[in-house]
């Protein structure tokens, strides 16, 4: 049974026809699976200058241009899940006379982190990228807080449809990582590494299909140009 038939199920009999005509004429059910991201990270995070690591990879033949440059394409490939942030209006509360009640009034607004979960390979690039992006914005050593312009870039994420083509998008303006979730280590698991970032943001931008993928290319060609 199709996911259209299941839902379908809890619709009464009258209104199946016209449940399934709006999703057809919409395009289809948005699938969970169907997401890109774009992240070019400051210029700090793009040079691996990591000696032990280059002799792992070296050792290991895997030693190539990949071992000394960070390219940021592959954190799009190696996302397994991220959110869409949701927003929350902020409310003052205060006694309305004319209706002697409590209402409340909006003063604001705020918006949730989002967080990115990577597959980890055994070079442990996600890992030590966002190692070295953190240590950019506070020096480990001397504490010193970097400059905001040296530390943030624009986030795109995507919803894309069954053809691989974005319909929605969310730009993150001045993005940067304030949370390395940790990582278990188990004798008695069998399965891969994952590493959680979380990322804040001053504010973010809805997109739509055209805006959105404009926004992607505009990332890679970044992401690229740094690496040049």
């Amino acid at each position: 049974m199709s996911l259209v038939d299941k839902l379908s199920t809890a619709i009464s009999p009258v209104s199946i026809d016209s449940f399934k005509s709006t999703i057809g004429r919409r395009g289809g059910l948005a699938p969970q699976n169907r997401f890109a991201i774009f992240m070019s990270p400051p210029s700090a995070t793009f040079l691996n200058l990591d000696v032990q690591a280059a002799a792992s990879s070296l050792l290991s033949g895997n030693f190539g241009l990949s071992s000394l440059v960070n390219d940021p394409r592959d954190l799009n490939i190696l996302c397994e899940s991220v959110s869409l942030p949701g927003r929350q209006i902020q409310t003052l509360d205060y006694q309305d006379l004319n209706f002697r009640n409590t209402v409340k009034q909006p003063t604001g607004y705020f918006n949730e982190d989002v967080t990115f979960t990577f597959h980890l390979t055994n070079d442990y690039h996600v890992k030590k990228l966002f190692d070295k992006w953190i240590d950019s914005i506070i020096n480990p050593e001397t504490y010193n807080t970097a400059y905001k312009n040296q530390y943030v870039t624009d986030v795109t994420i995507q919803q894309l449809n069954q053809n691989n083509i974005p319909v929605y998008g969310i730009k993150l303006k001045n993005a940067f990582p304030v949370t390395i979730n940790s990582l278990e280590l188990n004798n008695a698991s069998g399965d891969t590494q994952k590493v959680s970032i979380t990322i804040t943001y001053d504010d973010y931008e809805p997109e739509g299909a055209i805006t959105s993928a404009l926004s992607g290319v505009k990332n890679i060609i970044g992401g690229v140009t740094r690496l040049i």
